[in-house]
């Protein structure tokens, strides 16, 4: 017994009806194909959201690995960057044994802040002079870096504070040259007060002016690009062996570096480049 409304039906003497079949036979295909889409839809929207899922990690694993390769480059150019300006146009190092035989190196007289690499600061917009216009007591005006137009001075004390007597050797090297500036370049060292003034042999093997010592190219130079201009790097200035360097011993440099105007070889043509200096120190017999 169903109800419909108030009104009673008696199912047993209901009279069947066919077109009452042929809606009961729709609305059951109706439902068959509702349910038959629904999982096709199911398994298309899950076929691609597994595809989308995998772009995304896919975008994700290239956008990391372009992150990573930017990051090295910019560490590189840094790096490069650091190395080339922040150091300095000259940098002082003490090497492996002498440090640990107690030689160390401070930009102080009174050897405070003792270290084993020294740093000078750069000089700009360098133009030449000549060996007169520098101060004449250049050597005793400051301690570390007093550069000042057009030149290149810095001041520094090597300390023994070891407990033995030492023979020690100095060595500067030209570990950067663009457009051959150092073929007019003169370094003027200080080493107790007494000068020695270097200069670079001219293209003729001849003495160059201004210069009481020469240097010139080794077998160990070579030519290397830099700044897309022709350069050289690693070439000896000089190797001088001091001896007897007594514990608790002082020794004072003073380090003068300019462009000659005097020299021949300052022309034009090395306008814009640059000498990039590294200053060792090492007892006698360790290799550098």
């Amino acid at each position: 017994m169903a109800l419909f409304g108030n009104k009673k039906v008696n199912n047993a003497d209901e009279v069947f009806q066919p077109e009452r079949l042929d809606k009961l036979e729709t609305k059951g295909d109706k439902q068959v194909a509702n349910q038959r889409n629904m999982h096709i839809f199911n398994r298309f929207s899950a076929k691609r959201d597994a595809k989308d899922i995998s772009k995304q990690t896919k975008w994700k694993r290239i956008a990391g690995l372009v992150l990573a390769i930017i990051l090295v480059v910019l560490g590189i150019l840094w790096l490069v960057s650091w190395l080339m300006t922040t150091m300095g146009d000259l940098v002082i190092d003490v090497q492996d044994e002498a440090a640990k035989k107690g030689i160390v190196i401070s930009a102080h007289a009174d050897g405070s802040d003792p270290s084993l690499r020294l740093s000078a600061e750069n000089v700009k917009e360098v133009t030449n002079i000549t060996k007169d216009w520098l101060p004449k007591d250049i050597d005793n005006e400051g301690d570390g870096s007093h550069n000042g137009k057009n030149y290149l001075a810095y001041t520094f004390y090597l300390m023994n504070n070891g407990s033995e007597t030492l023979d020690y050797v100095s060595t500067l090297k030209m570990v950067g040259v663009a457009k051959s500036a150092d073929e007019a370049l003169r370094v003027m060292i200080y080493r107790n007060g007494e000068p020695v003034v270097y200069g670079k042999l001219n293209m003729d093997g001849s003495t160059p002016v201004i210069a009481e010592e020469t240097f010139a190219y080794t077998d160990q130079f070579k030519d290397v690009d830099i700044d897309d201009e022709k350069g050289r790097q690693e070439e000896t200035v000089f190797s001088v062996t001091n001896k007897g360097l007594a514990p608790d011993q002082t020794d004072k440099y003073t380090i003068v570096t300019w462009i000659e105007g005097e020299d021949p070889e300052c022309i034009d043509d090395i306008m814009g480049g640059y000498c990039k200096m590294l200053w060792l120190f090492s007892v006698d017999g360790e290799e550098i």
